[in-house]
């Protein structure tokens, strides 16, 4: 099966159907299960207050994120050129970079699991569990 390395918290927050776009300066012609693998790298917070915009009860420190592992599987369904009339609403544009003539992943039906430990890649890697 296909996977794809997010850096930390966009990869947590796939996990948690937050985020249901990931946004890459290329596409893919690639459509089905995808893995979401959790790079090792931290960098940086969304500019918004998750815990305002979503549930109180959602516990997301830095620290608590996984690093290193395959997180959730979704289906990739579709991968689209960004123009300004096609770019998601908030908070989800919150969550990737919408510049204009980059592509969006967009992604649906949500499986997490417990971690799994692997080493990411850069692009689209092949998992062999």
């Amino acid at each position: 099966m296909k996977a794809i390395s997010l850096w930390q918290p966009w990869a947590s927050l796939m996990a948690l159907g937050l985020k249901k776009i990931e946004t890459r300066s290329w596409a893919t012609r690639y459509r089905g299960p995808l893995y979401i693998h959790a790079a090792k790298k931290v960098i940086g917070w969304p500019s918004i207050d998750i815990q305002a915009v979503f549930d109180d009860d959602i516990a997301f420190q830095p620290s608590d994120l996984p690093l290193g592992c395959l997180i959730c599987k979704v289906d990739l369904i579709d991968c689209r050129v960004i123009l300004n009339h096609n770019q998601p609403d908030y908070p989800e544009r919150a969550f990737g970079d919408y510049t204009h003539g980059r592509s969006m992943w967009i992604t649906e039906n949500l499986e997490t699991f417990k971690p799994i430990p692997y080493r990411g890649r850069q692009g689209l890697f092949d998992v062999r569990l």
